[in-house]
């Protein structure tokens, strides 16, 4: 296969897609008051995603998964403390590699929450723990809808326009319809099962959605005059770097704490990886007009993580040790003999490290 039929093939298409609705709110954004209704339906989009999210959440799995604390603590470290560090380090290539709104996306996109669809995935693909990715995407999730906005409050200061209005309108926006997809799971949870395929293309077009606002809103206010080639090299060069650091360091700590294979691999993957479904409205709410710069780093980790994780979840699916067979009845001449012992346990094959 030649090497752009590789890049194509590399390339996740609704990445694809989103690269492609950035092109078209640069050549047609919407402003005026085509630009006030297409940010309407985004807000409504948006509240529905997350209505969905509640509708599927199974209550059981959430209250078991509280079983796992340390798992999950594990993983909120990751999230909410080892990413905003790593952020901060990298405030030293302002200004000669990153404008101050890029390094913006950058510090956002590390207290964005674990995401849930492709922590699952790749958790499954690597035959990890997957009720504990699914609790841990969740949680992460909740978490962040609170603890996101205080982060960015705190590391990006007086340009996130965080008040009290602004935390009412994220809890607004998400929370409240999350909830109520909760409590009408009863009567609607099995017809969001039945149609999971079809949902799951909204969820995608609503964020479609959000991106075109942003981006619209962007191009309006002449945020991309600074953006350059070299600076969007730089860019993903460092949503690499965060990645390997990320799998690196989530690895480490979750071998040296004891953790078994399929636990490690959730926590390597729920740790590392980055919702753009959670993050891309609350900077919409935060940023306001300055957003579509700032979700463009999210946009470029997305993709790398994407990337990279698939490389690493299939070849840990190759690695994963075989069940051991059920033991059979032990033979006649073997049953009742005194001093025999069961033999010890199959030793794993090599353990997955990032």
């Amino acid at each position: 296969m030649s090497w752009p039929g590789r890049v194509l093939r590399a390339v996740d298409p609704y990445v694809a897609a989103l690269l492609g609705t950035v092109l078209f709110a640069a050549l047609l954004p919407a402003t005026g008051r085509a630009g006030v209704a297409v940010g309407g339906a985004a807000d409504l989009a948006i509240a529905l995603l997350f209505f969905l999210y509640g509708a599927r959440l199974s209550t059981r799995e959430a209250v078991d998964g509280l079983r796992r604390w340390r798992l999950h603590l594990v993983i909120g470290a990751s999230t909410f403390a080892l990413f905003p560090l790593l952020g901060m380090a990298a405030g030293g290539l302002v200004p000669f590699l990153l404008t101050d709104q890029l390094y913006l996306g950058l510090l956002f996109l590390c207290v964005v929450p674990s995401t849930i669809q492709s922590s699952i995935a790749l958790t499954s693909t690597a035959r990890g723990n997957v009720p504990a990715a699914i609790c841990a995407g969740t949680y992460s999730s909740l978490v962040g809808m609170i603890v996101t906005p205080l982060l960015a409050a705190w590391l990006i200061g007086s340009t996130v326009s965080f008040s009290t209005d602004g935390l009412l309108a994220i809890v607004g926006q998400l929370l409240l319809p999350f909830v109520a997809g909760q409590g009408l799971r009863r009567w609607i949870g099995a017809f969001v099962g039945r149609h999971r395929k079809a949902l799951s293309l909204l969820d995608r077009l609503s964020i479609l959605l959000v991106v075109y606002t942003a981006f619209s809103r962007g191009m309006e206010e002449g945020v991309w005059r600074q953006l350059t080639a070299l600076r969007l090299l730089t860019l993903v060069t460092l949503a690499a770097i965060l990645l390997t650091l990320a799998l690196l360091i989530t690895s480490y700590a979750a071998r040296r704490l004891g953790f078994g294979r399929e636990d490690r691999i959730a926590i390597v993957f729920c740790g590392s990886n980055k919702s753009l479904a959670t993050g891309l409205p609350m900077a919409a709410v935060l940023f306001g007009a300055t957003a579509g710069p700032v979700i463009l780093p999210l946009m470029l980790y997305h993709q790398v993580q994407l990337m990279v994780c698939a490389v690493l979840a299939n070849r840990w699916s190759r690695t994963a040790p075989e069940p051991s067979p059920t033991p059979g009845p032990a033979p006649a001449e073997e049953a009742g003999t005194a001093g025999t012992t069961a033999p010890g346990p199959r030793p794993l094959m090599s353990e997955p490290t990032a």
